[in-house]
């Protein structure tokens, strides 16, 4: 056996997630630990279930799991301790021992935002959804989901025809596509982003799954924004954990009546930050600068549009919505033109608007 194995092992017991087999590590090492009768493992902590499980039943999930890596290149086991497990999920309170992931591995480094919501949303809600998504991914957020039917899929959809990246994290195991109406969904998202799943590969869909699967979803993400949701949903659930993990929470409003928005309401009440527009996450510089997007303009240079803006900046303080006017552009364009040129120096907020800065 070798050190995947192991990992692959422990990982098929219900329970030992990547803290809880880090502490056991602390006295005996993995491969040891593997190997111990069952009363020892009790010992350790280990419940008498857990025991038999490692001991009796965990081969047949190793070869399961060694044998989908072995179908395709694009197929990824990511232990606990391998360099490419995120490091932003290694931080949550019970992070998988190991993910199986089927696209590009890589991307689960990178910034990420998860955006949650209805399984039934309002068609108002259906297009935020994929507005936002492609917004912030021409900002270079990965956007994460979780393949769900409604703003989950709408999510991944707008990230897609934005051709930009993003992550579905799923309830069963990668061989399984659930929905089954997601599946040329899930075949877009294998090359342009990644499946996840803490489940071994035959591992079909169950209820109690998705829940689980949320704190993924959340614990892989600098923030949570929930486009429509019911005051009982697990949308709600995902920005509990997000405030559970320290991140970020965001909420779109809806119409007083819509019942689709009353969780976004609830949430909002609860403090988190009201969004009308991607310029509304984007100056939470705090989210950005933690995972080096603050930093990459390293180009003084600016786009065309961010040039056409700034001629309409002086001295003297402007509105958004007048340079949007002036420029004809949009006034989302505007405020996330206006947020670039503030991050460079080339702008600042005053009472009244923005005014050009003069370098000296």
């Amino acid at each position: 056996m070798d050190s995947l194995q192991h990992w692959l092992a422990v990982a098929s017991v219900h329970g030992l997630d990547g803290h809880r087999l880090r502490e056991l590590t602390q006295h005996i090492d993995l491969a040891a630990l593997t190997r111990l009768p069952a009363s020892t493992l009790q010992q350790l902590g280990l419940t008498a279930k857990q025991a038999q499980l490692l001991c009796y039943q965990s081969q047949p999930w190793v070869e399961q799991a060694l044998h989908w890596q072995a179908e395709s290149p694009q197929h990824h086991l990511l232990c606990f301790d391998d360099p490419r497990y995120p490091l932003l999920l290694k931080e949550t309170p019970h992070p998988p021992a190991v993910l199986f992931v089927k696209g590009d591995a890589e991307l689960l480094q990178q910034a990420q935002i998860a955006m949650v919501g209805s399984r039934s949303p309002t068609p108002g809600g259906r297009q935020i959804a994929r507005q936002f998504a492609a917004e912030l991914s021409t900002q270079g957020m990965v956007i994460t989901s979780g393949m769900a039917q409604g703003i989950d899929s709408e999510s991944h959809l707008g990230a897609l025809e934005a051709g930009g990246k993003t992550i579905a994290v799923l309830g069963h195991g990668l061989r399984q596509i659930y929905p089954v109406g997601n599946r040329a969904l899930a075949g877009r998202i294998v090359q342009h982003g990644a499946l996840v799943s803490e489940y071994f590969p035959d591992v079909r869909a169950r209820a109690e799954f998705f829940p689980q699967r949320n704190r993924i979803v959340v614990g892989l993400s600098t923030g949570t924004l929930v486009v429509e949701a019911a005051l009982r949903s697990g949308s709600l659930i995902s920005a509990h954990l997000a405030v559970q993990y320290n991140r970020e929470v965001f909420a779109v409003p809806g119409a007083l009546f819509n019942t689709q928005a009353a969780g976004c309401h609830y949430l909002i009440q609860q403090g988190a930050k009201l969004v009308t527009s991607v310029a509304d996450i984007l100056e939470e510089r705090a989210l950005f600068a933690d995972n080096g997007l603050a930093k990459t303009e390293k180009n003084p240079e600016i786009s065309l549009s961010e040039q056409q803006l700034l001629a309409n900046v002086g001295d003297e303080p402007i509105a958004t919505d007048q340079l949007a006017e002036r420029s004809g552009m949009s006034v989302t364009d505007v405020s996330i033109a206006l947020l670039q040129l503030e991050l460079a120096g080339r702008v600042a907020v005053v009472p009244g608007g923005y005014i050009r800065v003069r370098s000296a």
